[in-house]
């Protein structure tokens, strides 16, 4: 049910608010930006309306409330000062719940750091700037560190602001951009225009709210406040927000000790163009902050320099049960991540996870043959509904096949390739499509090899199969940048792992075949690279987002040679170099 109703502010202005869903449920505020109306949260309101009570307003001379005598009517005080009497009219015996956006979430700081609404307010979620005490802190603090690059980037997003600041100018250059905003918001972000944004009264909506700027930019950047509050804020920060820097959120902590954070890969209007994702934000700490326990999304979103770099993070890796695969997982498990490990090999896979629990990690063993679809699908199902939508993948399990080209039967091609490039597809494309739909991000880790861009006669398959993953990766990093997820190819060198005593040798007798591992066996204990150190460089390349990574220095100068001199590698291909 919707009513509409009006509130009247202390120095006269009437504020249209809009009702929805049950008045006894919690009470959660939308408060819109510039030049908007609370038409913009029509999405939002639609997804949050079944649970909660939900009041939308048009800001003092936006939309349908009555517009200020003077341009004083629009400083900070008066703005947040509306809040309040919104509050009042909307819930006068509890707490709501504030979510702002742009110009709401400035008013909405004013609101929680000022005593004025103490009590009032239970949980103040902001996204699409920043308070502007807090922008005018960063100012200083970057002036003093010499960070002129993030000044000077953050100076070419707010230029904006200077032509908001100039009276006639202005008001003359908005007819025009109010004629083309519908283009604009198609093309720069994304948007189709819809009923209610932009609005019908935007012309004179941006002519009214530019005083806005003009009334408050200037003094609270040069004079701010401390601007602290210890109502719980939960910020979401659009990554790709041509307005607002990320790095203008950088300290925060200082000021802010209940702060939530998420990042998320979208632009300015987040939601807009992602309102499943905000509605689910937005519901998740309103319910915490009414007293449901804290969600695994929440946890990981709680900021605080002691946590470890993975806590709460749920990782996959698949053959998990030895080498890299078991390394990587304690890796992981160590900086406090939640490990799942799977392997054809379940008591080893559970062995692993034993290991992990030893360090205090929560962890999972699973029984899983890479190579099947059916039993991938199974798997990444159970993950996603028992476990949760990983943070991590890896996808690690491989197989290892040596001999010449000719020898290596069409069963073996399929063996490998099923196990080294299927295996990979399958983890990449299953719980890639969880962490798309999930709309959080994270990260994917493909195991390929040295092999992939070192060519030899003795590995074809082997290196085939590798050199597929390594491209697949790179591909996959390219579409999926744009959902927030990275992708890297590892390539470790001669790394001594349980992959060298069941390689199989195609073209020779059982005899020779043990011979030749006992001597792969031997030399890479020989070369003693363990997959301790591999696992470090994953880690770092999940934190760091990076494309690919040769590790030991035979990796590292298969990677440079073959981009700088490929017709050496040619002539090394050539070398025999089978173990005997």
């Amino acid at each position: 049910m919707t009513t509409s109703r009006k509130a009247s502010s202390s120095d006269g202005v009437s504020l249209a608010v809009n009702e929805y869903g049950d008045d006894a449920a919690p009470t959660i505020v939308l408060i819109h930006g510039f030049p908007d109306t609370s038409g913009v949260w029509d999405e939002l309101v639609e997804r949050l309306e079944p649970r909660y009570h939900v009041v939308t307003y048009d800001l003092r001379g936006a939309g349908a409330s009555s517009t200020p005598r003077g341009p004083r009517g629009y400083a900070i005080e008066r703005l947040a000062a509306d809040i309040g009497a919104v509050i009042d009219a909307v819930s006068p015996d509890r707490p709501v719940h504030l979510v702002g956006h742009d110009w709401g979430s400035i008013q909405g700081w004013e609101a929680v750091t000022t005593p004025r609404l103490e009590g009032r307010i239970a949980s103040f979620t902001t996204t699409g700037a920043p308070s502007l005490d807090h922008a005018g802190q960063w100012v200083r603090s970057r002036i003093r560190r010499g960070a002129v690059g993030q000044l000077l980037s953050q100076g070419l997003r707010s230029s904006y602001i200077a032509f908001f600041n100039t009276p006639i100018v202005a008001e003359l250059g908005w007819r025009r951009i109010v004629r083309r905003w519908p283009v604009t918001m198609r093309k720069v972000f994304g948007l189709e225009p819809r009923a209610g944004h932009p609005a019908a009264t935007m012309a004179q909506d941006a002519r009214h709210g530019l005083q806005m700027y003009r009334q408050n930019m200037r003094d609270r950047l040069r004079n701010p406040r401390e601007g602290r509050t210890d109502v719980p804020v939960q910020l979401i920060v659009p990554t790709r927000d041509p307005f607002v820097s990320v790095s203008l959120y950088a300290d925060l902590d200082r000021l802010v000790p209940n702060l939530w954070r998420r990042d998320v890969v979208a632009r300015h209007w987040i939601q807009r163009s992602h309102p499943d994702l905000v509605a689910r934000f937005v519901g998740e700490f309103v319910d915490h902050i009414e007293g449901a326990p804290e969600t695994r999304s929440l946890r990981r979103a709680r900021s605080s320099a002691r946590r470890r770099p993975f806590a709460d993070a749920v990782v996959v890796v698949t053959g998990a049960g030895s080498g890299i695969g078991r390394a990587t997982a304690l890796a992981f498990a160590e900086r406090g991540a939640e490990v799942v490990a799977a392997d054809i090999n379940g008591d080893a896979a559970l062995r692993t996870a034993s290991l992990a629990g030893l360090l205090g990690a929560r962890a999972h063993g699973f029984e899983v043959d890479v190579s099947d679809a059916n039993a991938m699908d199974r798997f990444a199902k159970t993950v996603q509904h028992e476990i949760g939508v990983p943070d991590v993948v890896v996808n690690n399990a491989g197989i290892g096949l040596a001999g010449p080209f000719l020898d290596t039967s069409v069963e073996d091609w399929e063996r490998v390739l099923d196990v080294n490039l299927w295996g990979v597809i399958h983890g990449s494309r299953l719980f890639g499509a969880q962490m798309v739909d999930r709309g959080e991000g994270g990260h994917i880790v493909n195991v390929a090899s040295a092999a992939a861009y070192t060519p030899s006669k003795a590995l074809p398959a082997y290196s085939t199969s590798k050199a597929a993953v390594l491209m697949l990766s790179e591909c996959l990093r390219a579409e999926l940048a744009g959902s927030g997820i990275g992708v890297s190819a590892i390539c470790p060198g001669l790394i001594n792992t349980p992959i060298t005593r069941s390689t199989r040798f195609v073209g020779v007798d059982a005899d020779e075949q043990t011979k030749r591992r006992r001597a792969a066996v031997a030399f890479y204990e020989r070369r003693n690279f363990g997959p301790e150190r591999v696992a470090a460089e994953i880690v770092r390349a999940v934190r760091t987002n990076s494309a690919v990574v040769p590790v030991a220095a035979e990796a590292k100068i298969g990677r440079a040679l073959s981009r700088a001199a490929p017709s050496v590698m040619r002539a090394l291909a050539r070398v025999d170099v089978t173990p005997r």
